[in-house]
């Protein structure tokens, strides 16, 4: 499963003179991992380099360093110890030294993988919300059962005799199947109201 922090990481590193802080931090989508950067840019720093990855959407910057010299090794450290709903900034404060293209690679892939090697993490579980109707009885026998399932309610429709659960995506069928022997199949059940991660 991917993992993602579960709060702010920071790292600070000095190579050759020049200064690197790394931090890091959980995001939801590319807006929240722009909106973020925006405001953690270190003003007085000679580049502010950076990657996230939310699912299939990455994105990084060099910053005005060299082509590949920064954004893509943050992006691989973020990546190679499967992190997602990440966002990694790594600043660099010159120290007089150039560090040519290798050892610009290794000092911001460093800093950031360090980072988030110590940071605080936490599996990200695919969830599911699901629409269940049936009897107030076996509603009643529901909610008295949902943590053997990992659910919570989600949010109940008052009249239709209706719930909204949600629950690890795993544990649907298992639901789906024990609601099915409880009501001999007349229970209604739909898992496509809406999808999360948590």
């Amino acid at each position: 499963m991917p993992i993602t922090l579960i709060s702010p990481a920071q790292h600070a590193m000095t190579v050759r003179g020049s200064r690197f802080l790394a931090d890091a931090a959980p995001v939801r989508d590319a807006a929240a991992a722009m909106h973020w950067l925006i405001g953690q840019r270190h003003d007085d720093a000679t580049h502010n380099c950076w990657a996230w990855r939310c699912g299939v959407e990455y994105r990084s910057s060099d910053d005005g360093e060299p082509g590949g010299s920064a954004g893509r090794p943050i992006l691989h450290a973020i990546d190679a110890q499967g992190f997602d709903e990440v966002v990694v900034r790594v600043a660099r404060w010159f120290g007089g030294a150039k560090l040519g293209v290798g050892g610009l690679v290794r000092a911001y892939g460093g800093c950031a993988a360090q980072c988030l090697r110590a940071a605080p993490r936490r599996e990200i579980v695919a969830m599911v919300v699901a629409r269940i109707e049936a009897d107030p009885a076996t509603l009643a026998r529901l909610r008295g059962r949902l943590d053997a399932f990992a659910a919570r309610i989600a949010r109940e429709v008052d009249g239709d005799g209706a719930l909204h659960v949600s629950l690890p995506r795993q544990q649907w069928p298992v639901l789906r199947d024990w609601l099915a022997e409880l009501t001999r199949g007349r229970a209604r059940c739909d898992s496509d109201i809406g999808h999360a991660t948590t």
